[in-house]
């Protein structure tokens, strides 16, 4: 699979444009499910968590110029950081402050952005050793959108089976949510899977409205309508060759 260094494309996963790409490329960092007002208001942690996903929707789908994104971005990771320096038994704030992170470092690109993915991939797992449900799950669609869009060896850690593996727990946790059908989808297209990417990114396409997320929402659906017509054009290119 082709290595790029960038969710959400991502989203992120692709984490979206996908996220570190997706992917790194575009879309990084994935974006994590819904946060629960009510657990927000008896958690501060999570309520810090909650502003941290409105100015990063805000952010990576509002903001056009990138010079003004990573001014901004790089704002938001300090935030974050001081979040989870403020609540270190907490693991959401880890998982968004690499999703931040890693979204800056898609938006840069190149070697230099190695430094903030290999920090991002220290957080998510640093995430997952104190809960790996932790955000339904989002640590792993994370993790595993860093593992395809990142280079492997020498220059990188990326691991596309490592990526594969990641992606699907996340869906074993979350199996309907938007950000890990989208970052699924993604990894297969980016390896020529596209029947089934097609699959998943139709689910994410269908998956429900997250009701405090929906500049998130909106962005996220618009990179899978994109990613969908990529697939739809190799897939009859695909045709083309097999028959000429």
């Amino acid at each position: 699979m082709k290595k790029t260094l960038l969710l959400i494309t991502t989203s992120v996963l692709v984490l979206s444009a996908p996220a570190m790409a997706q992917t790194y490329a575009q879309q990084p960092a994935t974006a994590p499910t819904e946060l629960s007002q009510n657990a927000a208001a008896l958690n501060p942690a999570m309520e810090q968590v909650a502003v941290l996903q409105k100015e990063w929707a805000r952010i990576k789908y509002q903001v056009a110029d990138e010079d003004s994104q990573v001014e901004a971005l790089q704002r938001l990771g300090q935030q974050a950081a001081q979040v989870s320096a403020a609540y270190p038994d907490a693991p959401e704030p880890k998982i968004w402050e690499g999703i931040i992170l890693s979204t800056e470092a898609g938006i840069e690109g190149g070697l230099g952005a190695l430094d903030k993915v290999k920090k991002a991939k220290g957080l998510f797992e640093a995430s997952l050793k104190q809960n790996p449900n932790a955000l339904e799950g989002s640590a792993y669609t994370s993790l595993g959108s860093l593992y395809y869009q990142v280079p492997g060896w020498p220059v990188g850690f990326g691991d596309d089976e490592e990526a594969e593996k990641n992606l699907k727990q996340a869906l074993q946790i979350n199996p309907n949510g938007i950000d890990p059908n989208f970052f699924y989808g993604d990894f297969l297209l980016e390896d020529g899977r596209y029947d089934e990417a097609k699959v998943y990114m139709e689910r994410a396409l269908r998956a429900p409205d997250r009701p405090s997320r929906p500049l998130a929402d909106a962005g996220r659906r618009q990179e899978i309508k994109a990613a969908l017509a990529k697939i739809n054009e190799k897939s009859k290119n695909k045709q083309v060759q097999r028959y000429n």
